[in-house]
C-alpha cells in the first residue's frame, strides 16, 4: 500500500533530522544487510515479566504401546511457512511481535540482536510518558498539551512531537518512563533526535500492553485517551499492522524514515487489530528497505503472516 508523498514529506522526521551529522546517523543505523540467519520462531504463553520468556523444547512422554500419529495440522504449517517467507523477503532486517489478549499467547520472530530506529512510532511512547508524568503530579494534560498530542498522533506532526518531547524532559524523561513501563531494550534518541530512539519489536509490544490492557501504569482514563487518538489517525497513514485486521477494526501508529547514510528506509507499524473475534497487539519494525513502498509491503505481509501463525497455533 502506497503512502501519499505529501504526507511523508510533512511528517517524516523531527526538524533537522534529515540534515543530521553523519556520525549521529551512523551510530544508530545498525546493520542494513539481510538477516544473517533464520531465527527460531517461538510461540509462548503470555507473561508479565519485562524479559522475553524462554521456553524449553517439550520432550514427548514415552508410551507403553505403539500409537498412530495424528495427521499434521497443515493450516498451521502453512501459516508458519508464510511467516518464514514474509521475513525472508526483507532486504534489510525485520522483526515482529504479536500477542492475543484473549488467549494470552504471544509470538516473537525475526531480527535477533538487532536494534531498530523508531522513527515516528516513538510518538506513542512520548504521549504515554507525558500521561504518566501528569498522573504522578496528580494533574491532567493542559489544553495546549492535548492540542499537541492530537496533531502528533493523528497527523504525525513533528513540531508537536518536539514540543511534548521537551515537556517530558527529552531523552532522560523518556528513558525514565520506559524503565517503569518495562521497556528493557529501548534507548531514547539524544540531542533532540527523538526519531532515532532505538527499540525492538518485543519492547514495542510491551508499550502496547501499557496502552491497551489493565496491566498498566497508565490509568483507564489515560489509556482511553490514547486509544481514541490512535483510532483517528489520518486516512493516508492507516497502513501497516491493520493489514492483519479481518473486519477493518484497528488502531495504529506508523513510522517511516530514509536514513542519511545510505538512503534506505526504516518502516515501522504498531497497534491493535481485531481478527476473527480476537484482539491482537502487533508490532513490526524494519530497516534497510530500498523504498518506502517496499517497506510498507514488507511490514504488512509480516503482520498478516504473524497473526495467522499465532491463531493457527
Amino acid at each position: 500500500m502506497a503512502i501519499r508523498s505529501v504526507s511523508r514529506a510533512r511528517v517524516l522526521v523531527p526538524v533537522g533530522l534529515l540534515v543530521a551529522a553523519g556520525a549521529v546517523a551512523a551510530a544508530l543505523q545498525g546493520p542494513s544487510g539481510g538477516v544473517e540467519s533464520r531465527p527460531q520462531l517461538s510461540v509462548v504463553a503470555d507473561t508479565t515479566s519485562s524479559a522475553p520468556p524462554v521456553v524449553a523444547p517439550r520432550t514427548p512422554a514415552p508410551t507403553a504401546t505403539p500409537t498412530t500419529a495424528a495427521a499434521p495440522d497443515t493450516s498451521t504449517g502453512a501459516a508458519v511457512a508464510a511467516l518464514h517467507s514474509a521475513v525472508d523477503r526483507a532486504e534489510g532486517a525485520v522483526s515482529v511481535a504479536v500477542t492475543d489478549l484473549g488467549t494470552g499467547q504471544s509470538l516473537s520472530y525475526g531480527g535477533p540482536g538487532h536494534d531498530f530506529a523508531t522513527a515516528s512510532i516513538v510518538k506513542l511512547d512520548i504521549l504515554a510518558a507525558l500521561l504518566l508524568r501528569t498522573q504522578d503530579l496528580g494533574t491532567t494534560p493542559t489544553a495546549a498539551q492535548r492540542d499537541l498530542a492530537t496533531t502528533m498522533i493523528e497527523n504525525s506532526d513533528n513540531d508537536s512531537a518536539t514540543g511534548l518531547w521537551d515537556e517530558i524532559g527529552a531523552d532522560p524523561g523518556l528513558d525514565a518512563a520506559n524503565a517503569r513501563f518495562g521497556l528493557t531494550a529501548t534507548e531514547a534518541g539524544q540531542d533532540g533526535y527523538w526519531g532515532l530512539t532505538s527499540t525492538t519489536a518485543d519492547d514495542q509490544l510491551r508499550l502496547l500492553r501499557q496502552v491497551f490492557t489493565d496491566d498498566s501504569l497508565l490509568s483507564a482514563t489515560s489509556r482511553a485517551y490514547i486509544q481514541e487518538l490512535l483510532d483517528q489517525v489520518e486516512d493516508d497513514q492507516r497502513w501497516g499492522v491493520g493489514a492483519a485486521a479481518s473486519n477493518g477494526g484497528f488502531e495504529v501508529k506508523n513510522g517511516w524514515l530514509p536514513r542519511d547514510t545510505d538512503g534506505l528506509w526504516v518502516i515501522n507499524s504498531i497497534g491493535r487489530v481485531e481478527r476473527d473475534g480476537h484482539e491482537l497487539l502487533i508490532a513490526v519494525v524494519s530497516d534497510g528497505n530500498p523504498t518506502d513502498t517496499d517497506g510498507v509491503d514488507l511490514v504488512e505481509s509480516v503482520a498478516l503472516a504473524a497473526a495467522e501463525a499465532l491463531s493457527g497455533n
